[in-house]
Order: structure tokens, then sequence, then C-alpha cells
């Protein structure tokens, strides 16, 4: 299975966001030539947009296979976070139907990839407008709503399910959406996200619970579901 209408550009930019993604050739380069290089030649000349978009889809499909063990994804508001090409959600959509997509993302891309912590949350590798083309290429059961985090304002009622998967405590500090993830949370709502501090969650929410684990050399994580805020 594949993603529709996955072009070159959608390719660049699904592969800022998932380094993993690269072959190994694609990878030796970005090593020997140094980051800026390999964003603004190597990932705009050299992709094999075939290629990325099965690595992709079934890098996604096997998030949700795993995912769906925790959460019920049936007739659900879900927002994410930092979704990059969301294609996590468009397989949600493939198999669930009725349900209504948030999704928060910036609208640019950095002229020098960083894959570490951003304390100010100033990297990104994404454009909106292609997002929503990819979107609505894809899509099949439910809605699709993008906004833009520094232009946009952000959507204010309560949701059952929010996904950052790699991004949220993983790249940038969870205080930064803190406050407003508690206003659109219920005692229900289920926050599912990557995180380098699992413990520090435990002051945060009543419930934390850790359901896989990333064992690297640098950057280790476990991936948590949290509900009911303090």
């Amino acid at each position: 299975m594949r993603f529709s209408g996955l072009d070159n550009k959608i390719a660049r930019l699904i592969l800022l966001q998932r380094i993993e993604l690269a072959s190994p050739f694609i990878s030796k380069i970005r090593k020997l030539f140094g980051r800026y290089f390999f964003t603004n030649f190597i990932t705009k000349f050299f992709l094999s947009k075939n290629k990325i978009n099965s690595r992709y889809y079934t890098l996604m499909n096997d998030e949700y296979k795993f995912l769906k063990k925790f959460i019920n994804f049936e007739h659900k508001k879900i927002l994410s976070i930092g979704s990059g090409m969301s294609g996590l959600e468009l397989v949600i959509d493939s198999f669930h139907k009725e349900n209504q997509f948030s999704i928060i993302e910036k609208n640019y891309v950095s002229k020098k990839v960083k894959y570490g912590w951003d304390d100010k949350n100033l990297e990104a590798y994404s454009n909106i407008n292609i997002l929503r083309e990819f979107l609505k290429r894809n899509q099949t059961n439910g809605s699709f709503k993008v906004y833009d985090f520094d232009k946009d304002e952000l959507p204010d009622y309560n949701f059952d399910i929010v996904i950052s998967l790699y991004s949220l405590d993983y790249h940038y500090n969870f205080d930064l959406y803190k406050d407003y993830l508690k206003s659109i949370s219920s005692d229900q709502t289920q926050i599912i996200f990557d995180t380098v501090r699992p413990d520090y969650f435990k002051d945060i929410f009543n419930k934390v619970e850790i359901i896989s684990s990333t064992e690297k050399k640098i950057h280790s994580s476990k991936r948590i579901i949290c509900k009911e805020f303090n």
C-alpha cells in the first residue's frame, strides 16, 4: 500500500521529518557534506519518491497497529501536534469513520535540519499548503483541519485524543503546550507522545502509562499515554 499523489515536494518534507526513511546512500551523503547541504540540495534532487512513499506508509501503518492496542479510534475528535505530513492520521482515517482531525503545524522549512532538543520550538520542516493538498488527496472517511501554530487561533474545544509522536517533549519542551492542552482536555482525554523524561509527567498527570521504549545511543525515549491533568 502507498499514499496517493506523493510527489517530490512531499517526499522531501517526509524525509526531513523522518530521517530514518533515508537510504544508506543518502544517509552517508548527509554525514559527509553536512546538514545544510543535505537540507537545501540533496533532498531536492536526489530522492526516490516511490521508495519513500512505500517506507513511509509501512512506518505509519505500523504505528497505527501498535497504538490501536491502547486506543479506541472510532468516532473521535483527534488533535495532532507536529504530525509532519500526517501519514499516521491518514492511516487512522482509512480504518475509522467519522473522526475529526485537527492538526497543528509550523509553516516553514528550517535551512539547517537539527534533530536534537529545541527549547524555543523554532525548528520546522513543514509547508501547510503542501500538507493540505496531501490530505485532500488521501482522506477517505473523516474531516481534517490544519492550523498554523504561529498565525492561527488554535481550536478551543475538548479532544478525545491528542497525538504528538517524536515531537512534543522529544524535540521541544512539553511546557510550551501545557496550558493549552489542559484547556482542551477532559478527564477522558488521552495524550500520547514520546519523551526523554517520563517521570517528569507523574506530577502533571494523575495517570501516566509507558507503552514502549526506544533505545538509542543518543536521545533514547519512552512513549507514554497520559490522562487527567492534576
